[in-house]
């Protein structure tokens, strides 16, 4: 059965590039992103956890942690890691997972026989405080993906999961939502104080609260 929106993430005990770990006791009361590729020494793979890297100060200023996972071994992760570093100018400390007996991911369905039936894709998951599963994305391997997408989700997500709002398409931190449907606009213009511009009945606007 693969997972879907809302489901409770699987947790596991993984050897890792930072030690053995526990899934559930790493992420905390945190928000975690759980990302795979498809293999070590790989040139898109290499940019994309330099990316994750350098990227490192954004997720942790948003209480996230992020763990990396491929079918490889350790030996080969940490050889990487050295490659990475000089490639991409950063400093790798996230987890890599070594997931070789390919349980992890086949708990959370990253191997898509009709894409490779050895290696896993580009999926990607954020996990919430609650531990269920609040976005999937999934790339081929010859895509590499967005962190500045997977950054703008966790934003909406953080802020949607505290507020009665929405976020619009192509929305940033600091510009207006969307007040949701279950509100009425009697109690919109309540709650939010800042204002409420109504576009139409079900269309109403309002800025960011938390700002």
């Amino acid at each position: 059965m693969s997972l879907r929106l809302g489901d409770i993430a699987p947790n596991f005990k993984a050897q890792t590039t930072a030690g053995e770990i526990d899934f559930y006791e790493y992420l905390g009361t945190g928000w975690g992103v759980l990302f795979s590729h498809p293999a070590d020494y790989t040139p898109v793979c290499t940019t994309e956890l330099g990316k994750t890297a350098l990227l490192q100060g954004e997720f942790e200023k948003r209480n996230v942690k992020v763990l990396a996972l491929s079918v490889d071994g350790l030996d080969k992760h940490k050889g990487w890691i050295n490659d990475i570093n000089e490639t991409q100018h950063v400093n790798v400390s996230f987890p890599i997972i070594a997931d070789e007996d390919k349980s992890i991911a086949e708990a959370y369905g990253m191997i898509h026989p009709n894409a490779s039936e050895t290696f896993t894709v580009r999926s990607l998951f954020i996990i919430g405080p609650d531990k269920k599963v609040k976005l999937m994305i999934t790339y081929p391997a010859s895509t590499g993906r967005n962190f500045f997408e997977v950054l703008r989700v966790i934003d909406s997500l953080q802020l949607t999961s505290n507020f009665s709002v929405a976020t619009p398409a192509d929305w940033k931190e600091g510009e207006d939502v969307i007040v949701v449907p279950a509100v009425s606009t009697e109690d919109a213009i309540k709650k939010f104080p800042k204002g409420v511009k109504i576009v139409k009945p079900y269309l109403r606007y309002t800025p960011q609260p938390n700002k």
